[in-house]
């Protein structure tokens, strides 16, 4: 299965752009924390589906998506927190977009364990 096939890589790649984007903004003194665990965990996304994709078994497939999934939910607290400290306006977006992607990624989990059962 080819990573970049994948609407959910695709969205998450997205989603790492606009993270990026919305993080120039925050003040200079959060390069190190938040700006920086932020784009991290938006990174680990695609990054852990890509290589979950070029595993060998299912199995270790799973587990990477398992790790986008932690990734995913780290990120939403994150933007939580950006928006309650004032750093972030509107996050409905950027909360649709994270929800959206753990769908995607729960319906690929989803997938993989019904074709490991029916073999």
């Amino acid at each position: 299965m080819k990573h970049q096939d994948l609407e959910v890589w695709n969205k998450a790649i997205k989603l790492v752009t606009d993270i990026y984007i919305i993080t120039k903004n925050f003040p200079k003194d959060e390069i190190y924390t938040l700006t920086s665990q932020m784009r991290r965990c938006a990174v680990s996304i695609p990054s852990n589906i890509a290589e979950g994709c070029a595993r060998f078994s299912d199995k270790e497939t799973l587990k990477f998506l398992s790790i986008a999934i932690g990734s995913a939910a780290e990120l939403e607290t994150q933007v939580i927190i950006s928006k309650n400290i004032g750093y972030i306006d509107n996050i409905d977006n950027l909360i649709a977009q994270i929800s959206s992607l753990k769908k995607l990624i729960l319906g690929l989990v989803k997938y993989l364990n019904t074709k490991n059962t029916q073999t």
